[in-house]
């Protein structure tokens, strides 16, 4: 046979078993897919479309500051800089916040520990996750066993005991939560009392009590130093 149809032959055999092989790795191996419902989906285009409108909210509401600043006279902007400060620190926790809320109890399982069972630390993780599903619904403050969280706060486990902003909390502890306003305080309770955070506390011999939202609750300030590690003064004003 003529070595060049050999050729031919054998180039034409190698890209037909090359489609071959790409097309049973295609068959066997096919596209990941998103698999959850439709009403999933638009569930969470429901709630990022909520965080865009805060955040739009937001930069209306600075937008607004800015213009009251420069429209205002010296004196008066001293008064509204002043405002602003009280609002600022109120949000990073250094002035005490009262208003409607949930207050939380986590306590040892008295049945299991009389059949046996050990008292075990709350777990920092399980401990996290309940303080993000509570900012996430609607949680504006929150005090853990006397400690106010705030942005710098740490929850973590130190020579095995589990600390809020570096202070071992107690094995019976009380969490409060303060929210913009009484409904959303009943729906942030209807939904942690739906949730599986009860299941998920009891499996380490602890009992999670949900208390009925409250149309008044004091959360105190933070006692610790806030870091400004960020922050640099300008000496440039007049």
């Amino acid at each position: 046979m003529n070595k060049k149809i050999v050729t031919r032959i054998t180039i034409v055999s190698f890209i037909v078993g090359l489609m071959i092989a790409v097309q049973y790795n295609t068959v066997q191996n096919p596209t990941t897919r998103d698999t959850r419902d439709i009403w999933a989906i638009r569930q969470e285009l429901s709630e990022e479309k909520k965080r865009h409108s805060e955040l739009l909210s937001e930069i209306e509401s600075y937008n607004d500051l800015i213009e009251e600043y420069e429209n205002n006279e010296k004196e008066q902007q001293a008064d509204l800089l002043e405002n602003t400060v009280e609002d600022l620190n109120e949000q990073v926790g250094l002035t005490s916040v009262t208003g409607p809320g949930v207050i939380l109890n986590i306590s040892p399982a008295i049945e299991l520990i009389n059949s046996g069972y050990s008292i075990e630390n709350i777990s920092p993780d399980l401990l996290i996750r309940l303080v993000n599903e509570i900012y996430h619904y609607n949680g504006l403050y929150v005090e853990i066993d006397g400690q106010r969280l705030t942005h710098t706060s740490a929850i973590r486990e130190i020579n095995g005991e589990t600390t809020v902003n570096s202070v071992p909390i107690d094995t019976e502890v009380e969490m409060k939560v303060i929210t913009d306003s009484y409904e959303k305080a009943e729906k942030l309770y209807g939904y942690l009392f739906a949730s599986t955070f009860k299941d998920d506390f009891y499996l380490d011999n602890l009992n999670l009590t949900i208390n009925k939202a409250q149309s008044d609750i004091t959360i105190a300030p933070y006692d610790g130093k806030l870091s400004s590690q960020y922050i640099v003064e300008d000496n440039k004003g007049e």
